[in-house]
């Protein structure tokens, strides 16, 4: 060991006496100004220079003959072109509610944001004297009612005339008619809601005097039954049914929603050559609002055996074919590239499928594509 380490000293010793040597022995041509050695130790050191030249040259060669890419293994796989296309979110409960009668609003029983039900009373106009009126003319049927039930069982005795009868028949109908019309007048004068939702805005105050021809008392709005509405080109009849499996991309939450065509228009728009259609899509945390911008995208066509590959990797030649490259002779690290012509179909989600010219379990280039040429050898 300590013979190893001795060699090994005197080695560095002798290399850097050497080089010190070399270095002095140009200094003392350069002092002696002898033009001969000079010109003969620049014409070795030139030399030395070219032969170093060509070393790195084909260093260079070997290395520009290689290339550093990334690859994939093609399969089978499931390939659907999507219609993309913009609409609106919308709801068919979302309106503003209109008393039925003019008065002065004499009770208002709800405020903005409060969940109500079907039904539920928001608010009552004066119904000017109606409501005792009513009461007179349930006063009037029940007196005649009774006439009527006394004057029929003395006529099933066969006791009294006919007339009498009729007459009390014909009274207590009529009145009953009048409780009735009165009834549904009176009911006009209460504020019901539609619909079960929310009371997106209240517009007036109790006491206000109110009408129907006014903007409106207030907005109610229901958020649970939602849906997208837009137009598609008429190229696209026959293609989209009742039924049809669709995705919702709202951009302003950034979430998505699996939504169904729920209607399509039997009309085409001769302005745009388009028809409308209407996507249903769910609501479960109640993010959606009417008028957000929607994206649709809509399967228009789908392939449950394609083979695809990265958009990016297809190429163009000098006559308009599109090729990929694909490695030849792999050993599972390395390999050579080997330029191949594809027929290509549909484009979606930067994806591209291949009609021809690739089978499964081609090994495809995907990274270090542009750097690459027929032939040259892969390092994977």
């Amino acid at each position: 060991m300590k013979k190893i380490l001795l060699i090994f000293t005197v080695s560095i010793l002798l290399f850097s006496c050497g080089k010190k040597d070399d270095s002095a022995a140009i200094d003392d041509l350069i002092k002696s100004k002898n033009l001969e050695q000079l010109k003969a130790k620049r014409a070795l050191i030139q030399s030395d220079l070219t032969k170093i030249d060509q070393a790195l040259a084909t260093l260079d060669t070997q290395k520009e003959s290689e290339a550093l890419v990334e690859t994939m293994a093609l399969k089978d796989t499931i390939f659907n072109h999507y219609l993309e296309i913009q609409g609106n979110v919308d709801t068919n409960e979302n309106i503003l509610i209109q008393p039925e009668m003019p008065g002065t609003l004499v009770t208002l029983n709800v405020k903005a944001g409060q969940r109500v039900s079907r039904g539920q009373v928001l608010g009552k106009v004066d119904d000017a004297g109606m409501s005792q009126q009513l009461a007179s003319i349930e006063n009037q049927y029940s007196l005649a009612k009774t006439t009527f039930e006394r004057q029929k069982r003395l006529w099933d005795q066969k006791i009294g005339s006919e007339i009498q009868y009729l007459q009390a028949q014909t009274q207590m109908v009529g009145l009953q008619k009048s409780v009735l019309q009165m009834k549904a007048q009176l009911s006009k004068t209460l504020i019901k809601a539609p619909f079960s939702g929310v009371i997106d805005e209240v517009f007036v105050e109790r006491g206000e005097v109110v009408a129907p021809s006014q903007e409106g008392l207030m907005r109610i709005v229901n958020l649970s039954d939602m849906y997208v509405s837009t137009s598609v080109p008429e190229s696209y009849i026959g293609k989209l049914k009742v039924g049809t499996t669709v995705d919702a991309e709202i951009t302003s939450i950034g979430k998505t929603y699996k939504g169904k065509v729920r209607q399509v228009a039997n009309n085409i728009n001769p302005t745009n050559r388009s028809f409308g259609i209407e996507v249903s899509i769910p609501n479960p945390q109640n993010l959606l609002r009417p008028n957000q911008v929607a994206k649709l995208k809509i399967v228009d066509y789908s392939n449950k055996k394609a083979i695809v590959v990265p958009t990016n990797i297809v190429q163009e030649d000098g006559e308009k074919n599109s090729y990929v490259y694909v490695v030849a002779n792999s050993d599972s690290k390395s390999g050579t590239a080997k330029k191949v012509v594809v027929k290509i179909g549909k484009s979606s989600d930067n994806v591209t499928e291949i009609l021809s010219g690739l089978a499964v379990k081609d090994i495809v280039v995907t990274e270090g594509v542009n750097s690459i040429s027929e032939g040259m050898k892969l390092n994977f």
